[in-house]
């Protein structure tokens, strides 16, 4: 009876993972949806519209954490979108994770937010890993949303990327970090193993949970 007690917990157990996946995916898809709503929603404070609106892709990364083990550690999970036949693709996961990111603002969690400006950064984005800085060039993005003359200036940079912190928002440099793909948040999305290139290339239909964040993405 013990043994059948303990095997019946161990499958339930084991069944429960996925779900709770889904359920704590679902919550930061829309987490990020609000960050990106509310950075957007600051008119004279918001990423330039004339830029993104030329950016390829796109990285939201809400309440990436100031890890307090490791001195300097970050850490982070959120998700990419590409422009796809006139829209956005699919989100695929993503984790931010270490280097010298150096937040201005401070804050132990911070919104970040990434725009991938040219071909060259969306194949290193769609790698399996890369790191900013190092195998991809980028700089601290202009804030305003008529920072044209800013925004040219920078136009040499793959990938620009901005952070929010206890309300403040502004452009920061996150040389150091590494970006990799998300498998557990993929999974989680589509009930199977996908990359974030199958996911964005491929025409992957988006979860329901995403609705909200490609809408938002679909004014721009």
């Amino acid at each position: 009876m013990l043994t059948r007690t303990a095997a019946f917990l161990s499958a339930a157990a084991i069944l429960a993972v996925p779900a709770f996946a889904a359920d704590e995916t679902a919550e930061r898809l829309d987490t990020a949806a609000t960050a990106f709503e509310e950075i957007m929603g600051t008119a004279d404070k918001a990423i330039p519209v004339d830029l993104l609106r030329k950016a390829h892709c796109l990285v939201l990364v809400p309440g990436l954490k100031k890890g307090a083990f490791i001195v300097g550690a970050k850490y982070g999970r959120g998700f990419i979108a590409c422009r796809r036949d006139g829209g956005w693709s699919a989100p695929a996961g993503v984790r931010v994770e270490g280097g010298s990111i150096g937040f201005q603002i401070g804050g132990s969690e911070t919104d970040v937010v990434m725009a991938v400006m040219n071909q060259r950064g969306v194949d290193r984005l769609l790698s399996s890993q890369f790191t900013l800085g190092g195998d991809a060039s980028v700089a601290a993005g202009p804030v305003g949303r008529t920072a044209t003359a800013q925004t040219d200036a920078k136009m040499t940079a793959e990938i620009l990327s901005w952070s929010r912190s206890r309300g403040v928002f502004a452009g920061v440099s996150l040389q150091g970090a590494t970006l990799r793909q998300d498998d557990e948040a993929n999974q989680a999305m589509y009930g199977r193993a996908l990359s974030n290139r199958e996911i964005v290339k491929g025409g992957t239909k988006p979860p329901d949970s995403a609705r909200r964040l490609l809408e938002l993405l679909a004014r721009y």
